[in-house]
Parts: C-alpha cells; sequence; structure tokens
C-alpha cells in the first residue's frame, strides 16, 4: 500500500544524476536584476512598482540637476 505523500514534503533523496549544471543560467542572467532591499526601506515601499517610481523621481532628479550645471 503506497502512502500519499504531502507535495510540500522533501523526500530523503533526490537523483540529480541526469541534471545539466546551469542548463538555465544563461536565461534566468539574462531576465532578472534581483535587488533585496534593507528592512527599513521595504517598510516604506509597499511593492516594486513603487520602489521603481521612487527611483525614477530621483533618477530624473539627478539628471536635471546635471543639466544645471
Amino acid at each position: 500500500m503506497s502512502t500519499s505523500r504531502d507535495p510540500d514534503e522533501m523526500r530523503e533523496e533526490y537523483d540529480f544524476s541526469g541534471a545539466v549544471r546551469g542548463k538555465y543560467a544563461e536565461r534566468f542572467a539574462k531576465g532578472s536584476n534581483v535587488i533585496v532591499l534593507a528592512p527599513d526601506v521595504a517598510e516604506v515601499f509597499k511593492d516594486g512598482q513603487a520602489v521603481n517610481d521612487a527611483l525614477r523621481l530621483l533618477a530624473d532628479s539627478i539628471r536635471e540637476g546635471k543639466r544645471a550645471s
């Protein structure tokens, strides 16, 4: 009789003998740019869009400052 396994439960062993190291590494690197925010900064922004909006404002301000020089 087979016992049903919880899908979130890890097995004792996994067979990686047929695995290919780094198979998707290049694709992943091209399509992502992960930044980890400090906890105090993360508290201020509700999501990634809020962070991007704030950074765009900062970038615009920096660009304007360079033009005024």
